[in-house]
């Protein structure tokens, strides 16, 4: 399978370029200059060009068989009208750019998995929500549905679209846990707020697996939720990761203090989500990383 990725130079990206390598398949990644470039994993191949722009890269994209958009900018950052527009717009952008690329002689064989998150249920509390559940309120829940609505454009050209609704992504280089584990590691770590808002997330691994998994299954279209089908608590993930690092987690972090720090951008860790991945389940994905202590055993303990 040919497959070309946009952010394949981010932390998922370069997660997702090494292992559909490892399994044999062609990937080129679009990167924005050559300096990037150093950063793919052996075996990748790229071309440079800007995301957000149309450009020769997208003569490229269009030989694929797989195209994952992985573009956008950290939403972990103070929310000023700039920032917000910055958002947006990496995301629309990039997603209309990754349509235009597609063939439409050549596009009955493409798929198209383009990121999302679950930001789309934005609000939901601590009920239990699928592909099935509505829309949130709220900035991020508008971000992801004029996101879902640019990459579902190109179902007109007839290709295949999944719309990749993405949990907080675990790994040990990148993402959440790599910014948690310095903490933790000295003793000093805590819940966020009450602890008691719901976590939505997925290990790395089953991350890559999954998006192999629907991009091979034709019968799997539309949005799919990546995570875990065991949604925690952000308390039952700190102290998860505490006692397997041997460490106390005694210094919660007020909610005051982190809305201080990175204003409304600290809605995303003090309003969680309960995010089950209906879709993958009844398609028969099986997860190698099911539960928080699963997953942090092999980040945090596997040498």
């Amino acid at each position: 399978m040919k497959v070309f990725v946009l952010g394949g130079t981010g932390f998922v990206g370069i997660h997702l370029a090494r292992f559909f390598i490892r399994h044999g398949h062609a990937v080129t990644c679009l990167v924005r200059s050559q300096s990037k470039a150093e950063d793919l994993p052996p075996g990748a191949r790229h071309v440079t060009g800007d995301p957000l722009r149309s450009g020769p890269w997208q003569e490229e994209a269009a030989k694929a068989d797989l195209i994952v958009n992985l573009v956008g900018r950290s939403i972990m950052t103070r929310w000023t009208d700039e920032a917000k527009e910055a958002i947006l717009k990496s995301r629309v952008m990039s997603t209309r750019m990754a349509v235009e690329a597609i063939s439409r002689e050549r596009a009955s064989e493409t798929v198209l998995v383009n990121a999302n998150a679950v930001g789309y249920y934005e609000g939901a509390g601590d009920r239990d929500v699928t592909e099935e559940s509505p829309a949130g309120k709220g900035f991020l829940a508008e971000v992801t549905q004029a996101w879902q609505e640019e990459a579902e454009r190109a179902r007109k050209k007839g290709a295949r679209v999944v719309i990749a609704r993405f949990g907080a992504v675990l790994g040990r280089d990148g993402g959440l846990l790599a910014q948690m584990l310095p903490v933790f590691q000295l003793g000093v770590g805590g819940r966020l707020g009450s602890g008691r808002q719901w976590f939505s997330w997925i290990h790395i691994h089953d991350l890559c697996r999954a998006v192999l998994f629907v991009a091979e299954r034709r019968d799997v279209s539309g949005p799919v939720n990546f995570c875990s089908p065991h949604p925690v608590t952000n308390r039952e993930l700190t102290r998860t990761l505490a006692r397997l690092l041997g460490r106390p987690a005694i210094l919660p972090v007020p909610g005051f203090a982190l809305r201080l720090a990175i204003g409304d951008a600290a809605k995303i860790a003090l309003r969680g989500e309960r995010v089950v991945p209906r879709v993958l389940e009844r398609a028969g994905f099986a997860f190698e990383f099911p539960t928080i202590e699963d997953a942090l055993k092999d980040l945090v303990l596997r040498p």
